[in-house]
């Protein structure tokens, strides 16, 4: 073998899905609790691809796998499935990882099918500690049911074939992945025009009319505790005073008083800022399973046994029609 880790990355437009560098900070931590090496994979047509493998080169990686030919200048399922099947026999990684992408979801069932193995999918957390205990072996994969009621863990059964995961948006740091130096390997799969079955059609298009949280620096987020739809003045005016894009828990989406594209939470969107400032929101697990991934929490609520303290980095207990307006003009100067 040579890496145990590969990691297949996905390109949007002339750039990168911005879920790529997770997968691979994921990759890179299997890799690193497992004391084995990493390696990574970008397709498509050649010379379009080549930049992007050169920049994956800058990072601890085993190799990068520039995987190349015209049919892939479009996605096309049957197209992405040879490729990596050709790949895999290639490089024989024990571990590929991918980002949790509607692409992704597309086509890594049926590599992984092709392939006599299943995929875990949407996966939140890898831990390698105990790999050798249990009836079988390796790394343990966390993953959540029910909206995020119930966690689950999963293990590869089959200790000699490819164990395929899929990591959720904000569950690993971008920020995280090493610098490094590698090799640029070209590889050129057998590629059968025939066999493409479905034409390219115009790119899916992920919330395209919503505002997209998950790249904002800085978010101040509001909760039930804001009371009156009237109140929201108070934070989006600390919004402005920082900076920061307007979110908020469901139940004020629910109501109507912000657009559900601001929603974060399970069923909206999953963030990952530098500063997430929660404002009267409880903490229900639901909302911290789609801001979990933020670098800095700030909560500020009246309730002191608020479950958002137990994962909140400052803590404000306090009446957030004083806290909040001191705050921004505080930040005003």
């Amino acid at each position: 073998m040579n890496s145990n880790v590969l990691v297949v990355t996905e390109t949007k437009g002339a750039g990168w899905h911005r879920m790529s560098f997770e997968a691979l900070a994921a990759g890179q931590k299997l890799a690193a609790e497992l004391g084995v090496g990493c390696s990574a994979a970008v397709m498509g047509e050649g010379a379009a691809i080549a930049p992007l493998a050169a920049e994956l080169a800058a990072k601890r990686l085993d190799a990068v796998w520039a995987v190349g030919d015209a049919l892939l200048a479009q996605y096309t399922a049957d197209g992405w499935v040879a490729a990596l099947e050709q790949l895999i026999a290639e490089a024989k990684p024990r571990y590929v990882v991918f980002p949790h992408t509607y692409q992704v979801r597309d086509y890594a069932p049926a590599l992984a099918t092709r392939l006599g193995e299943v995929l875990i999918g949407d996966v939140t957390t890898i831990r390698v500690a105990d790999a050798q205990s249990g009836p079988v072996a390796g790394p343990i994969f966390g993953r959540q049911w029910l909206q995020g009621k119930l966690n689950a863990e999963y293990r590869h059964g089959n200790e000699s074939g490819v164990c395929f995961v899929s990591v959720q948006a904000g569950s690993f740091r971008a920020d995280a992945v090493a610098a490094g130096a590698s090799e640029v390997k070209a590889f050129a799969p057998k590629m059968e025009a025939g066999k493409i079955r479905t034409k390219p059609g115009e790119a899916f298009r992920e919330a395209a009319q919503t505002v997209d949280l998950s790249t904002a620096a800085v978010i101040v987020s509001v909760g039930r505790g804001i009371g009156e739809q009237e109140n929201l003045k108070l934070v989006e005016e600390l919004a402005a005073a920082l900076g920061a894009e307007l979110a908020a828990s469901r139940p004020i989406c629910d109501a109507g008083w912000l657009p559900m594209e601001r929603q974060v939470g399970s069923s909206g969107q999953t963030v990952a800022p530098k500063l997430y400032l929660a404002v009267g929101i409880s903490g229900a697990i639901q909302h911290l399973v789609g801001m979990k991934g933020a670098k800095t929490v700030i909560a500020i609520n009246k309730d002191a046994d608020a479950p958002i303290f137990e994962v909140a980095d400052i803590g404000v207990v306090g009446d957030l029609f004083e806290v909040v307006p001191a705050l921004t003009k505080a930040i005003r100067g």
